[in-house]
């Protein structure tokens, strides 16, 4: 674990250890597994930056989910474009289904509402999102965020699937914009 790091023109710092962020997952995926013990959940992962938490949120749930992934994009550098578009679509027949979104992280809400938008054209039975962070005071919708693993400041973050312009990913720990 390193206590700063940079990405390309950037410096950051630690946020969230490795081992935080595994009690957050675990702590998710104990309540995920709870609520929906009786269904089979569809788990959406939303692409690219949702991949790691959703591979360890998935290993972590006591129950049985099959697993599609989204793409969406809105970023750009630092900041969010306001914009999102949706960039590979969903596979599988979800009318009458529940289906659980997985993100990396919420800011303003603006993809998230247009990907449920999309999806409610489907019928599912009832769509629940998952995201790991979420920044409530960017948050600029009205629609419920089911399962939140942790509220943070509006500070831009990189690591654990989370980027800087495709970049810092990797790392097991999240860190946080110098």
């Amino acid at each position: 674990m390193q206590d700063t790091i940079k990405v390309k023109d950037k410096e950051f710092k630690l946020y969230l250890s490795q081992v935080e962020i595994q009690q957050i997952v675990k702590e998710l995926a104990k309540e995920i597994s709870e609520d929906l013990k009786d269904e089979n959940p569809l788990m959406l992962p939303v692409l690219n930056g949702s991949f790691i938490f959703a591979s360890d949120l998935l290993r972590e749930m006591d129950i049985d989910a099959e697993v599609s992934f989204i793409k969406m994009a809105s970023y750009s550098g630092t900041q969010s474009t306001g914009n999102a578009k949706q960039l590979i679509g969903l596979n599988e027949d979800i009318s009458g289904r529940t289906i659980v979104l997985i993100e990396d992280i919420i800011d303003t809400g603006i993809s998230m509402e247009i990907l449920l938008n999309q999806l409610r054209q489907y019928n599912p039975k009832m769509i629940l999102i998952c995201t790991l962070l979420f920044k409530p005071g960017k948050f600029q919708k009205d629609y419920s965020i089911h399962y939140i693993g942790k509220q943070i400041e509006d500070e831009f973050i990189v690591g654990y699937g989370l980027d800087y312009d495709g970049l810092g990913r990797k790392y097991s720990e999240i860190y946080q914009l110098k």
